[in-house]
Protein backbone atom coordinates (compact mmCIF):
# COMPACT_ATOMS: atom_id res chain seq x y z
CA UNK A 1 0.00 0.00 0.00
CA UNK A 2 1.04 3.25 -0.70
CA UNK A 3 1.78 5.84 1.94
CA UNK A 4 1.07 9.76 1.24
CA UNK A 5 4.19 11.27 -0.05
CA UNK A 6 3.36 14.17 2.58
CA UNK A 7 4.40 11.91 5.12
CA UNK A 8 7.71 11.40 3.96
CA UNK A 9 9.92 14.32 5.68
CA UNK A 10 13.16 14.67 6.96
CA UNK A 11 13.35 15.76 10.88
CA UNK A 12 15.31 17.96 13.05
CA UNK A 13 15.45 17.54 17.09
CA UNK A 14 14.03 19.42 19.06
CA UNK A 15 15.64 22.23 22.24
CA UNK A 16 14.63 23.35 24.98
CA UNK A 17 10.78 21.74 24.94
CA UNK A 18 9.30 20.25 28.25
CA UNK A 19 9.64 16.26 27.74
CA UNK A 20 6.56 15.03 26.63
CA UNK A 21 5.10 12.27 23.85
CA UNK A 22 4.25 13.45 20.37
CA UNK A 23 1.88 11.57 17.88
CA UNK A 24 0.97 11.68 14.51
CA UNK A 25 -1.98 9.83 13.28
CA UNK A 26 -3.31 9.68 9.75
CA UNK A 27 -6.97 8.35 9.18
CA UNK A 28 -8.44 7.38 5.98
CA UNK A 29 -12.23 6.61 6.03
CA UNK A 30 -13.38 5.10 2.71
CA UNK A 31 -17.46 4.79 2.60
CA UNK A 32 -20.16 3.74 0.08
CA UNK A 33 -23.51 4.78 -0.29
CA UNK A 34 -23.56 7.38 3.15
CA UNK A 35 -25.61 10.53 1.95
CA UNK A 36 -24.25 13.80 2.39
CA UNK A 37 -20.95 12.37 3.21
CA UNK A 38 -17.29 11.83 0.44
CA UNK A 39 -16.46 8.68 -0.33
CA UNK A 40 -12.85 9.23 0.13
CA UNK A 41 -11.67 11.54 3.22
CA UNK A 42 -8.16 11.89 4.74
CA UNK A 43 -7.01 13.45 8.23
CA UNK A 44 -4.07 13.86 9.52
CA UNK A 45 -3.62 14.68 13.37
CA UNK A 46 -0.02 15.85 14.54
CA UNK A 47 -0.65 15.97 18.61
CA UNK A 48 -4.37 15.53 18.31
CA UNK A 49 -4.91 18.67 16.31
CA UNK A 50 -5.66 18.62 12.20
CA UNK A 51 -2.82 19.99 10.26
CA UNK A 52 -4.18 18.47 6.69
CA UNK A 53 -7.68 17.08 5.20
CA UNK A 54 -7.88 15.90 1.74
CA UNK A 55 -11.80 14.25 0.36
CA UNK A 56 -12.88 12.98 -2.62
CA UNK A 57 -15.67 16.43 -2.92
CA UNK A 58 -12.62 18.52 -2.91
CA UNK A 59 -10.20 16.68 -4.55
CA UNK A 60 -7.75 18.60 -3.15
CA UNK A 61 -5.18 18.48 -0.22
CA UNK A 62 -5.02 21.23 2.07
CA UNK A 63 -3.14 22.53 5.40
CA UNK A 64 -5.65 22.94 8.79
CA UNK A 65 -2.90 25.19 10.48
CA UNK A 66 -1.44 28.18 9.49
CA UNK A 67 2.17 27.13 10.01
CA UNK A 68 1.61 23.98 7.74
CA UNK A 69 1.79 26.64 5.06
CA UNK A 70 5.16 27.50 5.64
CA UNK A 71 6.23 23.69 4.74
CA UNK A 72 6.19 25.04 0.93
CA UNK A 73 9.54 27.01 2.17
CA UNK A 74 11.62 23.91 1.87
CA UNK A 75 9.40 22.74 -0.64
CA UNK A 76 7.13 24.43 -2.96
CA UNK A 77 5.25 21.53 -4.58
CA UNK A 78 4.64 19.86 -1.50
CA UNK A 79 0.73 20.45 -1.73
CA UNK A 80 0.71 19.81 -5.34
CA UNK A 81 2.38 16.46 -4.90
CA UNK A 82 -0.18 15.59 -1.75
CA UNK A 83 -2.93 16.41 -3.47
CA UNK A 84 -2.26 14.02 -6.50
CA UNK A 85 -1.24 11.44 -4.06
CA UNK A 86 -4.39 12.04 -2.36
CA UNK A 87 -6.47 11.60 -5.32
CA UNK A 88 -4.02 8.17 -6.40
CA UNK A 89 -5.26 7.02 -2.69
CA UNK A 90 -8.79 7.48 -3.36
CA UNK A 91 -8.82 5.39 -5.83
CA UNK A 92 -7.14 2.60 -4.33
CA UNK A 93 -9.47 2.71 -1.34
CA UNK A 94 -12.60 2.65 -3.90
CA UNK A 95 -11.14 -0.58 -4.51
CA UNK A 96 -10.15 -1.74 -1.43
CA UNK A 97 -13.90 -1.35 -0.02
CA UNK A 98 -15.04 -3.35 -2.98
CA UNK A 99 -12.93 -6.05 -1.94
CA UNK A 100 -13.59 -6.27 1.74
CA UNK A 101 -17.54 -6.04 0.75
CA UNK A 102 -17.06 -9.00 -1.20
CA UNK A 103 -15.10 -10.42 1.43
CA UNK A 104 -18.38 -10.24 3.63
CA UNK A 105 -20.78 -10.94 0.94
CA UNK A 106 -22.03 -7.65 0.94
CA UNK A 107 -23.26 -6.42 -2.26
CA UNK A 108 -25.38 -2.74 -1.38
CA UNK A 109 -26.02 -0.95 1.87
CA UNK A 110 -23.92 1.66 3.74
CA UNK A 111 -20.62 0.22 4.61
CA UNK A 112 -17.15 1.86 5.69
CA UNK A 113 -13.51 1.12 5.71
CA UNK A 114 -11.28 2.79 7.59
CA UNK A 115 -7.56 3.16 8.26
CA UNK A 116 -5.55 4.14 10.75
CA UNK A 117 -1.66 4.58 10.81
CA UNK A 118 0.52 6.67 13.38
CA UNK A 119 3.44 6.63 15.55
CA UNK A 120 4.31 8.43 18.65
CA UNK A 121 7.88 9.90 19.49
CA UNK A 122 9.16 10.59 23.56
CA UNK A 123 11.08 13.77 23.27
CA UNK A 124 12.76 12.88 26.21
CA UNK A 125 13.73 9.13 25.93
CA UNK A 126 13.80 9.16 22.00
CA UNK A 127 11.29 6.25 22.21
CA UNK A 128 9.13 5.37 19.36
CA UNK A 129 5.92 3.55 18.76
CA UNK A 130 4.39 2.96 15.74
CA UNK A 131 0.46 1.22 14.52
CA UNK A 132 -1.65 0.68 11.88
CA UNK A 133 -5.01 -1.34 11.83
CA UNK A 134 -8.02 -1.14 9.77
CA UNK A 135 -11.60 -1.49 10.65
CA UNK A 136 -14.68 -2.30 8.61
CA UNK A 137 -18.14 -1.23 9.29
CA UNK A 138 -17.31 -0.25 13.21
CA UNK A 139 -15.29 -3.41 13.92
CA UNK A 140 -11.69 -4.24 13.71
CA UNK A 141 -10.33 -5.89 10.74
CA UNK A 142 -6.61 -6.57 10.68
CA UNK A 143 -4.07 -4.69 12.37
CA UNK A 144 -0.19 -4.70 12.30
CA UNK A 145 2.14 -6.08 15.15
CA UNK A 146 5.37 -4.19 15.26
CA UNK A 147 6.31 -6.08 18.11
CA UNK A 148 6.26 -9.37 16.20
CA UNK A 149 5.97 -7.95 12.75
CA UNK A 150 2.74 -9.41 11.72
CA UNK A 151 -0.11 -8.92 10.63
CA UNK A 152 -3.31 -9.74 13.38
CA UNK A 153 -6.12 -10.66 11.99
CA UNK A 154 -9.69 -10.62 14.71
CA UNK A 155 -12.46 -11.57 11.77
CA UNK A 156 -12.02 -14.72 9.78
CA UNK A 157 -12.72 -12.42 6.59
CA UNK A 158 -9.32 -11.07 7.28
CA UNK A 159 -7.49 -13.94 7.58
CA UNK A 160 -6.39 -14.63 3.73
CA UNK A 161 -5.22 -10.79 3.85
CA UNK A 162 -2.92 -11.32 6.81
CA UNK A 163 -1.16 -14.39 5.32
CA UNK A 164 -0.57 -12.88 2.54
CA UNK A 165 0.88 -9.67 3.87
CA UNK A 166 3.17 -11.38 6.16
CA UNK A 167 4.09 -13.63 2.99
CA UNK A 168 5.38 -10.78 1.17
CA UNK A 169 9.14 -9.51 2.88
CA UNK A 170 9.06 -6.73 0.53
CA UNK A 171 6.17 -5.01 1.81
CA UNK A 172 6.62 -5.92 5.67
CA UNK A 173 10.28 -4.40 5.27
CA UNK A 174 8.49 -1.60 4.41
CA UNK A 175 5.78 -1.31 6.43
CA UNK A 176 8.70 -1.47 9.37
CA UNK A 177 10.75 1.11 8.27
CA UNK A 178 7.85 3.74 7.47
CA UNK A 179 6.56 3.05 11.22
CA UNK A 180 9.83 3.36 13.09
CA UNK A 181 11.88 5.73 10.85
CA UNK A 182 9.59 7.70 8.30
CA UNK A 183 6.76 8.13 10.74
CA UNK A 184 8.59 9.23 13.46
CA UNK A 185 10.97 12.02 11.00
CA UNK A 186 8.02 13.57 9.81
CA UNK A 187 6.26 13.84 13.56
CA UNK A 188 9.60 15.51 14.54
CA UNK A 189 9.34 18.10 11.66
CA UNK A 190 5.73 18.96 12.04
CA UNK A 191 6.85 19.46 16.18
CA UNK A 192 9.18 21.54 14.92
CA UNK A 193 7.43 23.59 12.34
CA UNK A 194 4.34 24.00 14.63
CA UNK A 195 6.63 24.55 17.64
CA UNK A 196 5.01 28.04 18.42
CA UNK A 197 1.65 26.40 18.65
CA UNK A 198 2.25 22.75 19.63
CA UNK A 199 4.45 23.61 22.30
CA UNK A 200 2.57 26.13 23.76
CA UNK A 201 1.49 26.28 27.44
CA UNK A 202 -2.09 27.27 27.93
CA UNK A 203 -3.52 27.07 31.48
CA UNK A 204 -7.47 26.67 31.50
CA UNK A 205 -10.48 28.58 33.50
CA UNK A 206 -11.48 26.50 36.41
CA UNK A 207 -15.00 26.65 37.69
CA UNK A 208 -17.08 24.65 40.10
CA UNK A 209 -20.24 23.53 38.53
CA UNK A 210 -23.39 21.95 40.32
CA UNK A 211 -26.64 20.70 39.25
CA UNK A 212 -28.87 20.61 41.79
CA UNK A 213 -28.33 21.49 45.83
CA UNK A 214 -27.91 17.15 46.39
CA UNK A 215 -25.64 17.21 42.58
CA UNK A 216 -21.89 16.44 43.18
CA UNK A 217 -19.59 19.17 42.59
CA UNK A 218 -17.75 19.36 39.73
CA UNK A 219 -14.50 20.89 39.18
CA UNK A 220 -14.53 21.88 35.86
CA UNK A 221 -11.65 23.04 34.01
CA UNK A 222 -11.35 24.67 30.28
CA UNK A 223 -9.13 26.05 27.30
CA UNK A 224 -6.02 24.16 29.11
CA UNK A 225 -2.63 22.50 26.05
CA UNK A 226 -1.27 19.83 25.74
CA UNK A 227 -3.52 17.30 26.97
CA UNK A 228 -0.79 16.27 29.78
CA UNK A 229 -2.65 17.92 32.90
CA UNK A 230 -4.33 16.91 36.21
CA UNK A 231 -7.15 17.63 37.96
CA UNK A 232 -7.89 16.39 41.53
CA UNK A 233 -9.97 17.46 44.99
CA UNK A 234 -8.00 17.91 48.01
CA UNK A 235 -9.00 18.06 51.98
CA UNK A 236 -6.92 19.58 54.51
CA UNK A 237 -3.91 19.57 51.70
CA UNK A 238 -3.86 15.79 50.77
CA UNK A 239 -5.66 14.62 47.14
CA UNK A 240 -8.81 12.49 47.85
CA UNK A 241 -9.40 9.31 46.14
CA UNK A 242 -12.60 8.29 47.83
CA UNK A 243 -15.89 9.99 46.55
CA UNK A 244 -14.41 11.57 43.44
CA UNK A 245 -15.01 10.80 39.71
CA UNK A 246 -12.76 12.00 37.70
CA UNK A 247 -13.78 12.47 33.61
CA UNK A 248 -11.58 12.10 30.77
CA UNK A 249 -10.13 14.77 28.90
CA UNK A 250 -12.21 16.03 25.79
CA UNK A 251 -11.01 18.27 22.96
CA UNK A 252 -12.61 22.28 22.58
CA UNK A 253 -13.66 23.09 19.07
CA UNK A 254 -10.76 25.34 19.28
CA UNK A 255 -8.02 22.58 19.97
CA UNK A 256 -7.76 23.27 23.62
CA UNK A 257 -8.84 20.64 26.04
CA UNK A 258 -10.79 20.08 28.76
CA UNK A 259 -11.86 17.98 31.65
CA UNK A 260 -13.79 17.58 34.91
CA UNK A 261 -13.45 15.98 38.42
CA UNK A 262 -16.71 15.72 40.67
CA UNK A 263 -17.04 15.65 44.23
CA UNK A 264 -19.60 14.09 45.93
CA UNK A 265 -20.57 16.34 49.60
CA UNK A 266 -23.33 14.06 50.78
CA UNK A 267 -21.43 13.64 53.81
CA UNK A 268 -19.89 16.69 54.35
CA UNK A 269 -21.23 19.19 56.70
CA UNK A 270 -21.59 22.77 55.24
CA UNK A 271 -19.03 23.94 57.71
CA UNK A 272 -16.49 21.61 56.29
CA UNK A 273 -16.46 22.68 52.59
CA UNK A 274 -13.48 25.39 52.72
CA UNK A 275 -11.41 22.15 53.94
CA UNK A 276 -11.23 21.45 50.36
CA UNK A 277 -10.31 22.80 47.47
CA UNK A 278 -9.89 21.79 43.53
CA UNK A 279 -6.15 21.83 42.13
CA UNK A 280 -5.80 21.98 38.54
CA UNK A 281 -1.97 20.60 37.21
CA UNK A 282 -0.06 21.33 33.45
CA UNK A 283 2.90 19.09 32.49
CA UNK A 284 5.92 21.75 32.45
CA UNK A 285 4.11 24.61 34.17
CA UNK A 286 4.92 25.41 37.61
CA UNK A 287 2.18 27.15 38.39
CA UNK A 288 -0.82 25.81 39.76
CA UNK A 289 -4.84 26.74 40.11
CA UNK A 290 -6.08 26.06 43.15
CA UNK A 291 -9.94 26.55 43.77
CA UNK A 292 -11.21 26.76 47.14
CA UNK A 293 -14.58 24.78 47.62
CA UNK A 294 -17.10 28.26 48.77
CA UNK A 295 -20.83 28.10 48.22
CA UNK A 296 -20.98 31.63 46.70
CA UNK A 297 -18.03 30.22 43.91
CA UNK A 298 -20.59 27.56 42.69
CA UNK A 299 -22.65 28.13 39.19
CA UNK A 300 -25.62 26.10 39.79
CA UNK A 301 -28.53 25.53 37.31
CA UNK A 302 -30.72 25.48 39.90
CA UNK A 303 -33.80 27.97 39.79
CA UNK A 304 -34.14 31.06 41.77
CA UNK A 305 -36.66 31.42 44.49
CA UNK A 306 -40.03 32.93 42.99
CA UNK A 307 -42.59 35.74 44.44
CA UNK A 308 -45.80 34.50 45.47
CA UNK A 309 -47.36 34.52 41.95
CA UNK A 310 -44.78 32.17 40.84
CA UNK A 311 -42.71 35.23 38.42
CA UNK A 312 -39.15 34.66 38.30
CA UNK A 313 -38.56 37.96 36.73
CA UNK A 314 -39.07 41.19 38.89
CA UNK A 315 -41.46 43.52 37.67
CA UNK A 316 -39.25 46.40 36.65
CA UNK A 317 -37.06 44.37 34.77
CA UNK A 318 -39.93 42.59 32.72
CA UNK A 319 -40.71 45.63 30.55
CA UNK A 320 -37.41 45.40 29.50
CA UNK A 321 -37.36 41.75 28.85
CA UNK A 322 -40.42 42.39 26.61
CA UNK A 323 -38.40 45.08 24.56
CA UNK A 324 -35.27 43.34 24.11
CA UNK A 325 -37.87 40.29 22.38
CA UNK A 326 -39.43 42.84 19.87
CA UNK A 327 -36.20 44.39 19.01
CA UNK A 328 -35.20 40.66 18.70
CA UNK A 329 -38.20 39.45 16.84
CA UNK A 330 -38.11 42.53 14.37
CA UNK A 331 -34.53 42.14 13.68
CA UNK A 332 -35.07 38.16 12.82
CA UNK A 333 -38.16 39.37 10.57
CA UNK A 334 -35.29 41.98 8.63
CA UNK A 335 -32.94 39.55 8.07
CA UNK A 336 -35.70 36.35 5.96
CA UNK A 337 -36.76 39.70 3.77
CA UNK A 338 -24.71 28.92 1.55
CA UNK A 339 -2.74 1.53 -0.04
CA UNK A 340 -4.32 -0.75 -3.07
CA UNK A 341 -5.84 -3.66 -1.31
CA UNK A 342 -3.04 -6.19 -1.40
Amino acid sequence: MQIFAALVLLGTALHGAAPMTHSMMNFITASSQVPNFPEFVFVGLVNEIEVAHYDSNSRKYEPKQEWMIRITEDDPQYWQRATENGFVEQLIFKHNIEVVKQLFNHTGGVHILQWMVGCEWDDETDEVKGYEQYAYDGEDFISYDLETETWVAPKQQAVFTKHKWDDDKYLMDLRKHYLTQICPEGLKKYVNLGRSSLLRKDLPSVSLLQKTPSSPVSCHATGFYPDVAMVFWRKDGEELHEDVDLGEILPNHDGSFQMSVDLDLSSVKPEDWTRYDCVFQLVGVKEHIFTRLEEEKIRTNREKPTDKNGINIPAVVLPLVLLLLAVIGFLVYRRRITGRWC
